[in-house]
Formats: C-alpha cells, structure tokens, sequence
C-alpha cells in the first residue's frame, strides 16, 4: 500500500471511528453525549467501535430477556394467531417510533433504542393478567412491578458475563428505564409509591429518582403510548372484537378513517385497517414533534442536564392530541381489554399464575435449575422473591407447560 494510500484509509477509519464511536456533531446540546456517560456500576474499559450506547443496545438485544419476549402475550395470547403483537413484536414497534424521534430531534440514536427495547423486560407471562396475580401474591412482600422487575433483570438475574451479574448497562439507559415515565420522587413525581427493588439500587448507584429522565427516555416513553394504543386497535380489528365502523366515534381514529373511505371508497377491509392505523401513527409523531420543538424553543435546554432539571417533560402529545389519545385508552379499555373474550382468557391466565406460584412456595425444589437452591434457609420473604423472579421470566408458553407438569387440569385458554 502506497503511503497516499495509507494515509487516505487512516483518515477515512479516523472519520468512521468518530462517527461510529463517540463523535457528537451531529446531537443537539440538550442530547445525552455518550462520550460524557456517567459510566456503569463496574466499570469496562471503552470499546474503539462502539459508543456506550451502542454497547447497552447491543447487550440488551442479546439477552435471554429479550428473546423471551418473543412469547409473551401483549393482548391476545400468542397462539391464537400469528399475525397478532407479542411483547417482542411491540417492543421492535415502540424501538422504531423512537428513533424516528431521536432523528427528528438531533438526540443519541442508540441510547433511544436501548431504552425502548429493555423497557418491558420485567413483563410477565400473559401480560398484565400475570402481573395481578404476582402483584396479589408479593402484596405483603413489597408487591410486584413490572418496572423494578425490568431493573432486577438488567443488574442482577441476566447472568451471562464473567465479571458480573446483570448487563451492567450505562447510568442513562437504568436511569431511562426507572424514569421514562417520569420522576418518581419530589415534586412531579405521580404520588405512587416507589418499588423497593428500585430504592435498593439507587442507594448505591443513585439514578436521581426525583429529576426528569432525558428525552431519549422521554421518546422511548411516549413512543410506547402511541405504539400501543394503534397496534391495540389493529390486533382487534383483525381479531373480529371490533369493527371498522367502531370507530367513527372516536376523535382521532375517527377522523383518519373517514379521510381513507373519501379517497379510497372502495377499498377492501383489511387495507383499510391498515391504512388507518398507519395514519394513526402518523399523526400522533408528527404531534409529538411538533409539541417537543415548541418545548424546547420555550424552555431553551442547553444541555441533557436541563432537561433532567426541567419542570415538565419536552415530549408530549398536545392538550387536542392528549384528549384524543386518553379517549383512545378509555375505548380499549370498554371495548377490548375488558370484553367477556379478552377478560375470560386472563381470568384464566390470572390462575395458572397464582398456582403456579402456590406450589412453589410450597415446595421450591420444583423450579428448575439452580432457582431452588440456597432457598432452606431463606425467610419467607426471600423465598416469595426468587420465586416471583423465576415466575416472571417465563413465557406464556413454558408457565403452561409448567402447570400441567404440577397439575391435574390447566386451563386450555383459547
């Protein structure tokens, strides 16, 4: 190689190695600046490729959590039908809708998708029906919480790597993960009380658990509302719980559907369904957008710190947008999430869960592996907690097989 030549690849791998590695000309000031992370818990050295945030992304994606959520129901359990949202399958959704964000708003990219992607790592089987039964069962143990369990399995149960337990993640992507939804101490935290498992953590890696998170956080956040309730529609839609013309009352969903049927009166049902739901997309991130530079433009950041330090968060829907979207929620609720055939199925999902846990409270050496040991001796609030940590992490599909290993008659939840 002539020396023109090797020069010209070592300017070209300094320029990719910026660009790739922890080059931040392209963030706006108020974006988190993985070159200034507050580092990890144990600390690593640096990668010459990748950015912190890149590594955090990476690590999650290649987690045992995260391949879990392949079957793990969202609402409709996974067998029912292949073409319905598992939690894998939202969280990829809700991954896509915040980088688009980040785009928009000159944040980190990565840092965006670490926390869309680890955000429902602490979901139970059969979503929020297994929640209930574990929350009911924990409840004089500190209770159950999908959030603090995510937490738990990021630094503690993921057991992969030689020098220590959990994924050992960046200071901004736990502290996206405990706050996208907002501060939870102080004075705009929502007055509920805070997980024990995340108070424990933050007493000695504190992640400011009364300031704001930052807004790659804030658009992971508000990109799961808008993921979940289009995609909620969508999945009932195509499921027969609702009809398309259920929809006409409805501000939002309402409106987009009457736009489609004017240009495209005779458009078949099911392109229709799709036609609306992606407008519905559309416009709930183009409100978005539009809502957070006009934050920013009042409240000026400049820098992530502002932001955490704010008295509101950047990312919102607008008041009109608000109204529709919390219109949208009380909709699924009424009409979908607790309609007899929703309500059936996790009634029974609720059970599996609850005696699931029963029998190995009971007797532990039926958990599998190395989930029982150690455990003779543990009090009984140890013993609910290693076994509310292996009831959580299973899929739908192996808490069943586990049920009809342990009993006689296993709901057939179809």
């Amino acid at each position: 190689m002539s020396d023109a030549v090797g020069s010209k690849a070592e300017a070209n791998r300094s320029l990719a190695a910026s660009d790739i590695g922890f080059g931040c000309a392209v963030h706006a000031p108020y974006a988190c600046d993985p070159a200034r992370s507050r580092g990890r818990l144990f600390p690593e050295s640096s990668s010459p490729t990748r950015t912190p945030f890149q590594r955090d992304r990476d690590r999650i994606v290649h987690s045992a959590a995260f391949r879990r959520l392949k079957h793990k129901t969202q609402v409709f359990l996974a067998y029912e039908g292949d073409a319905y949202r598992t939690r894998l399958t939202h969280t990829i959704e809700v991954s896509q809708i915040a980088r688009a964000f980040a785009r928009a708003l000159r944040l980190d990219e990565d840092l965006t998708e670490a926390v869309a992607l680890v955000h429902d790592f602490g979901h139970t089987p059969f979503g929020h029906a297994g929640e209930r039964a574990l929350n009911r069962r924990m409840a004089e143990h500190g209770g159950f919480d999908h959030n603090a369990q995510a937490l738990r399995v990021v630094t503690a149960l993921e057991q992969r790597y030689a020098d220590f337990d959990g994924l050992n993640l960046t200071w901004e992507t736990l502290e996206g993960l405990v706050k996208h939804n907002g501060p939870l101490i102080g004075l705009y935290a929502t007055g509920e009380p805070v997980p024990q498992a995340i108070l424990d953590f933050d007493a000695f890696f504190p992640l400011e658990l009364g300031s704001f998170a930052g807004l790659e956080a804030q658009a992971a956040a508000i990109s799961d509302d808008i993921a979940y309730d289009t995609h909620d529609l969508d999945d009932a839609l195509r499921a027969g719980i609702l009809d398309i013309s259920d929809l006409r009352d409805l501000e939002l969903a309402g409106d987009i559907l009457r736009e489609v049927e004017k240009r495209h009166p005779h458009l078949d049902r099911s392109r229709t369904i799709h036609e609306v739901m992606r407008r519905h997309i559309t416009r709930m991130v183009e409100d978005v957008i539009e809502t957070a530079l006009r934050r920013l433009d009042e409240t000026g950041p400049a820098s992530a710190e502002d932001v955490r330090s704010g008295s509101r968060p950047i990312f919102a829907f607008s008041d009109a947008m608000r109204r529709a979207e919390t219109e949208t929620k009380r909709f699924l609720f009424a009409n979908v999430y607790r309609t007899p055939a929703i309500r059936g199925v996790m009634d029974q999902a609720e059970v599996v869960v609850s005696e699931l846990f029963d029998r190995y409270m009971a007797v532990p050496d039926e958990m599998k592996g190395e989930w029982s040991e150690a455990l003779e001796d543990a009090s009984e609030a140890g013993r609910a907690r290693r076994v509310s940590d292996y009831l959580s992490g299973m899929t739908d599909s192996y808490a069943l097989a586990e049920h009809r290993r342990l009993f006689d008659a296993t709901p057939d939840m179809r």
